[in-house]
């Protein structure tokens, strides 16, 4: 009991870094909707050309998103009125959906399509024409989205963007209800995004200056190694052959250079000051359990090598090929059986509560509190101030976009037994949605059970490769549960977020779709002008076709790669892990990390987040006490803040300097 008495003692400090304010209100007026259009035609060519170059570090995202906020409370402040809170959220918020930028998808087909993998596997005649043209039509049309064969893949994305758009206010927003107002966890990274907002709305007055104070001084922090990471060789490998990185992106790879002492084992390494940030805001224990599971690889590979069961590697590899060798040899099959022995301890401890949720009585030991609405009144019981909705009409959403899917499903599939996909949106869907919901509320963390689609589709005797592209309806809704805190947080009426949408999203699909064209016309992707997408597509692509071609005829690599020992190998693990720290009294904390360090594959992330959970926790907190758990997270929205504005000084002298090039010569 000592033991989850500390834990939830750690937990109950994010639930205390911010409290809802007494007063809500909308978000939504002109100036939201000149942000709109602002992040549409400014911000998502930026936020896309730096997922090309740099990848999707989520310091890199979440700058965009920092970016545009300050932009707009600068130029409202000279204006003589700052923007309120509430404005602020939903500009916030617009920025995320216009990262997520839905027709760079198609970027990644048209590469798909064309790869060697998808060729030599034969997957690639395979893929629909709803998802992208063949390799001979793409070739034949030349650099570009705007011929014939591309009509019926833009109007399959657009309508599941409106789709799912619909979708984030159903299950969302019950698991939401259910995890919040009646659970009442602290979903620790909420405060990150709403402390930011709060700064910048704060900025100019002295309620809480150190707010302001903080985001500064991560916003300088942003800006410096910016400069380095982002700016250099954005500027250089717009004028030069080959980009000039001061500091390698994405990552350092050792594979190669240690192979000789550390066999099979991939080793490479992520340099970036926001991991430092990020582990300070990570609950520790969570972190901590990440570093050993990115650490014991180094371990056990060069033993699973001596005894020819990562049989596949050789010396001279590197990185990303050891990483694919291994997951063929045995870490794909393993890290199934570890997630999944979590994944269920998670359910575990989540179903026992969820049957007791909405029952009127108290347990027998337990004297029932002396006032205050039971659970399933809290869960029914709308806030007027907040604007919450009914949780009927939430339910109701759910269905129809489930029905949705299914039918659409059911349409586009010959041969599928639609009966699965009704299986998943009645029970797995919400189930694993709810499990993921708790732990983002407790840990800030995901959870998903692998290798539940690819075995349906396996066992179903289905064959042929469309089923993978199907719009089944298999969501996890429990991480849409933080947006919907950060929106409390920050006293924002939920209709503000429906009214945002609505103006938003066709300009988003406006906007991705021209600027998804762009950046194929200035070079092709991947290639040497986007060179995380050059690095890591390949890869990505390889694993891809390996599931893939599990449900064609003849023979596949990936029945070589699955094996039920080395499955239930990792199932033994998780749960001996887990039994473990229940018997030695630590955090439990510690396995989810485990299992997110695994997963990884490599220590790449790892390395400076854990120098950044030391830090914080055994420097920092003793230096500012309890105000650090509320400084550090507008430390790191002001971080992401600095890094958005320099790579936004450099995207655009790389996209001008491309755009002016075939004028000069």
């Amino acid at each position: 009991m000592a033991r989850k008495s500390a834990e939830d003692k750690q937990l109950e400090e994010y639930r205390k870094l911010m409290e809802p304010p007494e007063v809500f209100a909308d978000g939504f007026n002109w100036r939201t909707i000149i942000g709109a259009i602002f992040l549409g035609f400014i911000m998502m060519p930026g936020s896309m050309y730096l997922a090309l170059v740099v990848g999707g570090a989520g310091s890199i995202g979440t700058a965009a998103q920092w970016v545009t906020i300050i932009l707009f409370a600068e130029i409202a402040r000279r204006s003589l009125k700052d923007l309120k809170m509430q404005e602020v959220y939903i500009l916030y918020y617009m920025a995320g959906l216009a990262i997520s930028s839905p027709f760079s998808g198609l970027l990644w087909n048209q590469f798909l399509v064309q790869s060697q993998y998808a060729q030599a596997m034969g997957v690639a005649q395979d893929i629909p024409g709803w998802v992208a043209p063949q390799a001979e039509e793409i070739r034949a049309a030349g650099r570009t989205f705007f011929t014939r064969a591309w009509i019926a893949p833009i109007a399959f994305t657009s309508m599941a963007v409106i789709i799912s758009q619909i979708d984030n206010f159903g299950l969302g927003y019950v698991l939401y209800r259910l995890t919040s107002d009646v659970e009442e966890l602290p979903f620790p990274m909420a405060p990150v995004g709403a402390s930011g907002i709060t700064a910048l709305t704060e900025g100019g007055s002295q309620k809480e200056p150190w707010r302001w104070r903080c985001f500064s001084i991560g916003g300088m922090l942003g800006m410096l190694y910016g400069i380095v990471y982002i700016a250099i060789p954005s500027i250089t490998g717009a004028i030069l052959p080959k980009p000039l990185m001061l500091i390698p992106i994405p990552f350092v790879d050792f594979t190669q250079s240690l192979s000789e002492w550390l066999k099979a084992t991939p080793i490479n390494l992520t340099i970036d000051l926001g991991l430092i940030l990020s582990g300070m805001v990570i609950p520790f224990w969570v972190v901590i359990g990440g570093a050993i599971g990115a650490v014991l690889p180094m371990f056990v590979n060069p033993i699973l090598h001596k005894h020819g069961i990562l049989s596949n590697w050789q010396p001279g590899m590197d990185v990303l090929d050891t990483i694919y060798v291994n997951n063929i040899d045995f870490y794909l099959s393993f890290g199934i059986g570890l997630t999944v022995a979590i994944t269920l301890i998670s359910l575990g401890k989540v179903v026992k509560p969820m049957l007791g949720l909405f029952s009127s009585k108290a347990p027998r030991d337990r004297a029932p509190k002396p006032s205050g609405p039971s659970a399933w009144k809290k869960l029914v019981t709308n806030n007027v101030k907040r604007g919450d909705f009914s949780i009927f009409v939430a339910i109701g959403i759910y269905v129809f976009t489930s029905a949705f899917w299914i039918t659409l499903s059911a349409l586009l599939i010959d041969g599928f037994p639609w009966k699965f996909f009704v299986v998943y949106a009645v029970f797995y869907t919400p189930v694993i949605s709810y499990a993921c919901a708790k732990l983002e509320g407790m840990a800030g963390q995901a959870v998903a059970i692998p290798f539940i689609r690819e075995a349906t589709y396996i066992l179903s005797g289905y064959r042929g490769v469309q089923i993978w592209f199907a719009p089944a309806p298999l969501p996890n809704y429990g991480s849409a549960t933080v947006g919907f805190r950060v929106l409390e947080l920050t006293g924002t009426k939920i209709i503000s977020k429906v009214k945002t949408q609505l103006v938003t999203i066709p300009i988003i699909i406006v906007a991705s779709l021209l600027f998804s064209e762009l950046l194929w016309r200035m070079a092709e992707v991947p290639s040497e002008a986007y060179p995380y997408a050059q690095k890591m597509w390949d890869l990505q692509a390889k694993m891809a076709c390996l599931t893939y071609s599990s449900t064609m005829e003849g023979g596949s690599l990936f029945f070589e790669a699955w094996n039920w020992g080395k499955f239930g190998i990792g199932v033994g693990v998780g749960v001996i892990g887990y039994v473990i720290l229940l018997i030695f009294g630590m955090p439990t904390l510690i396995i989810y990390g485990l299992v997110r360090g695994l997963g990884q594959g490599t220590p790449a992330l790892f390395a400076f987040e854990l120098i950044g959970a030391l830090l914080g926790r055994f420097y920092f907190r003793r230096k500012f006490g309890s105000m650090w758990m509320k400084y550090v997270p507008v430390l790191l929205a002001g971080y992401a803040c600095g890094m958005g504005l320099v790579a936004m000084v450099g995207m655009s002298f790389a996209i001008l300097n491309k755009m002016m090039a075939p004028l000069m010569y």
